[in-house]
């Protein structure tokens, strides 16, 4: 199946959309963290403190972090879930070498390791992680059931995936409100700040054409997750997604 986010693409050439994210997020690298909670205005701390703590009953002591980024949700899981280690992976270097840069300054080097790994096809062994975690980056995926299904091969049985992604309010007046901030407010910061005026035209576009709520769930289940359920946060403009292995 292909969903309409997989179309939404950074740039206008004939590379497929894992390229052309990779290349976004390595020019964007120096300035994402800045930009990102300037959009967020730091709201972004507790929702990922929300979705982590859905993980803690578990106990998880080996946990993948996908499209880890700048490594914020790794940092953030490592003081709330004491894992023995935390393998965050991403297609962008120029994101991970920020994320290296963060976690030595924390002192968590030892604890959380980077890897450039295409989730569409891990070079991880079945059976490895559990727990598998993704902040703000499924709707980045260059098809979303391929990169589901490798995720769950990774998880040892009854391993969780925790899921957080930005989505779009459905109702009056939040969902005008984020239309303006969305389409205005986010670009223009981006232009301001960033030199890949594109990027922040890109990301509004591929959270409103991202699938949320139940279509999600379908997704999580058709892909062989169990006990799949869904959570908003801040009037819908953030959701957090639990499922099992």
């Amino acid at each position: 199946m292909t969903y309409k986010a997989e179309k939404i693409v950074p740039y206008s050439t004939s590379e497929n959309k894992g390229v052309q994210v990779e290349r976004m997020f390595d020019s964007i690298a120096e300035n994402y963290d800045t930009l990102n909670h300037t959009m967020s205005m730091g709201i972004d701390k507790g929702w990922r403190k929300k979705g982590l703590s859905m993980l803690k009953k578990n106990n998880p002591q080996n946990i993948l972090d996908i499209a880890t980024g700048t490594g914020d949700l790794a940092i953030q899981a490592y003081g709330i879930l004491e894992p023995k280690h935390i393998t965050g992976i991403d297609i962008s270097e120029g994101m991970m070498d920020v994320g290296r840069k963060k976690a030595a300054k924390a002192g968590l080097s030892d604890y959380i390791s980077f890897e450039k790994q295409d989730c569409m096809a891990l070079e991880i062994q079945d059976n490895t992680f559990d727990a598998a975690m993704v902040a703000f980056g499924v709707r980045n995926f260059e098809d979303l059931d391929k990169g589901l299904k490798e995720i769950l091969r990774v998880l040892k049985p009854g391993g969780q995936l925790m899921i957080l992604e930005l989505t779009t309010p459905r109702h009056f007046p939040m969902k005008q409100a984020y239309w303006l901030y969305s389409r205005l407010f986010i670009p223009t910061i981006g232009r301001l700040i960033s030199k890949d005026k594109t990027a922040y035209s890109y990301l509004p576009k591929s959270i409103e054409a991202f699938i949320q709520g139940k279509e999600m769930i379908a997704s999580l289940l058709k892909n062989g997750f169990t006990k799949a359920s869904y959570k908003t946060y801040t009037f819908g403009i953030c959701t957090m997604y639990l499922a099992a292995k």
